[in-house]
């Protein structure tokens, strides 16, 4: 994916950069093949800073019990006999038990029939024919803030329609594809309603805030006006980077005016068939808001009636989201005349999943690469080490809370878990800001919004080979490089801008959320 050549003279400092980054990045070896080398480099890191006894000590919350205790953390060895049988017996756990794998490939059983029976395309074209081109851009970015309400749906769902919307309007689709993985991943603690994951970051919180103060307790809700402000502040940078940085560096389209107007033509047939999959869509999405209506449904908490937190409804979301797209694809496709037969669709149920080979592959080894990082412990341990180092800075204020979150950044590039990491600072800095007077809520913000602006760029985070693999589809040369020096601007941006938004915060006095202040 390399700039227009015709451009390439008037490329500014920082374009000059991002053409580095992907060329060097572009320069590595396969996808699959670089996991693999990570995998074997953090065998040989283990062995070594085991033997030399490498360790942390820190206050650790365990994210199940919630129970506060110290611990000493040291290097587990994948070079000793338990290391070796590890990595020999784990291998096809690690696989199955890969997060992103099951939710990739059951979703793309929905996606891929939408897209073969036409249903997909359809909609788009409708789509385009219907929405003012200036809008597309923050629209796409508006929905994947919202999508992390249902968890990692975004990824799957969003990311590469975002491809095909900006194709539709004859832009480059990778540009879709960025806007929309911005908006899912960047700014994943950004949105308009309190999401899956704020209740596990607030009870967190509030274990750690009792080191300090008994009776504390960081509601769900405590971030969630500065959360509303932040989804407009991510939508407009995110609108911003797409439009002026990230769109201008990849290849001019080739798609016209007229050409776009042609491709979004559909025939009678398709008009008769689109209806029928729209009618079948708002069907199945009433049939299940009236299965959701009572209040001892199947689809809520057996204990609190939740239709969100811990539900079969949440937990189920994946396989109805699927069903959103295979229904009315089926009923589209049987109206236009793609699918004749059950056969047809059986046939396309197989094509689905061929064309997840490449992702499968790649899945298989970034696996094995998160699961040894994850059992030796070396996230744990830098991220131990480098709170010590920023707990003695001697910094305050606003400076303070800029420091903690680039540091969360820095952490966010080796540890994918947004709770997991929350377990292992919690215990440091919320109790520590709280002795200079700054609150847990505060504390809570300023990790989320590092975490959230670095997620966009690391290997670590489970969905970043996927997203590589979508993005192969329209520029058959790219690799983790061009991923990377795409999202970039984005991760920059976001940091800046979000990081602003808080000083700003902070000079106002403004609420966090409900009942929720910046000082204690």
């Amino acid at each position: 994916m390399k700039p227009n050549a015709a451009k390439k003279e008037k490329l500014s400092l920082f374009g000059r950069f991002l053409n580095g980054v992907e060329t060097v990045g572009n320069g590595l070896p396969h996808p699959i093949t670089m996991f693999a080398i990570l995998a074997a480099a953090i065998v040989l890191i283990s062995g070594l800073c085991s033997y030399l006894g490498v360790s942390a000590t820190g206050e650790m919350i365990d994210s199940k019990t919630l129970e506060l205790t110290e611990q000493t953390v040291r290097v587990v060895s994948l070079m000793n006999k338990e290391g070796l049988a590890y990595m020999l017996t784990h291998v096809v756990s690690n696989f199955t038990g890969f997060a992103p794998l099951g939710v990739v490939l059951v979703t793309m059983l929905g996606v891929g029939c939408a897209e073969g029976s036409g249903y997909l395309s359809a909609l788009m074209k409708k789509a385009v024919s219907v929405t003012p081109a200036m809008i597309v851009t923050p629209m796409l970015v508006f929905l994947g803030v919202m999508s992390n309400v249902a968890s990692d749906i975004g990824y799957v769902v969003l990311i590469p329609i975002g491809a095909v919307v900006f194709m539709a309007y004859g832009r480059h689709p990778m540009a879709g594809l960025a806007a929309a993985f911005a908006g899912v991943s960047g700014g994943f603690s950004a949105n308009l309603l309190v999401g899956t994951l704020d209740p596990m970051l607030s009870g967190i919180s509030t274990e750690a805030a009792r080191m300090v103060r008994a009776d504390y307790v960081v509601q769900p809700t405590s971030n969630w006006y500065f959360m509303i402000v932040s989804t407009f502040v991510i939508v407009a940078i995110g609108t911003f980077v797409t439009d002026k940085i990230v769109e201008p560096r990849l290849k001019a389209h080739k798609h016209t005016g007229e050409d776009v107007k042609e491709a979004t033509a559909l025939s009678d047939r398709e008009k008769k068939a689109l209806r029928w999959g729209n009618l079948s869509l708002l069907a199945f999405v009433l049939l299940v808001a009236a299965a959701a209506l009572p209040q001892d449904s199947f689809l809520r908490n057996a204990q609190t009636g939740s239709l969100m937190n811990d539900s079969p409804f949440m937990s189920g979301l994946i396989v109805l989201i699927a069903l959103v797209f295979f229904i009315p694809s089926i009923v589209y496709g049987r109206v236009s005349g793609t699918y004749k037969n059950e056969k047809d669709v059986c046939a396309q149920l197989g094509t689905n999943m061929s064309s997840m080979g490449g992702y499968i592959a790649l899945a298989f080894i970034a696996a094995q690469f998160i699961s040894y990082f994850n059992y030796t412990k070396l996230g744990t341990i830098l991220a131990l080490k480098g709170a010590d180092f920023l707990g003695t800075a001697g910094v305050s204020g606003p400076v303070l809370m800029i420091c903690f979150i680039l540091f969360s950044a820095v952490i966010n590039l080796l540890m994918g878990s947004a709770s997991a990491k929350w377990t292992i600072l919690a215990p440091v800095f919320v109790p520590m800001f709280m002795l200079l007077g700054y609150s847990p809520e505060l504390t809570q913000v300023a990790y989320r919004i590092g975490d959230s602006c670095t997620n966009l760029i690391t290997p670590l985070m489970s969905y970043f080979a996927m997203v590589v693999v979508f993005a192969k589809k329209y520029d058959s040369e790219s690799g983790i490089g061009t991923l990377i020096a795409t999202m970039l601007p984005y991760s920059i941006f976001f940091m800046i801008g979000w990081s602003v938004l808080l000083i700003i915060w902070m000079m106002f006095g403004l609420p966090l959320g409900p009942g929720a202040s910046l000082m204690v």
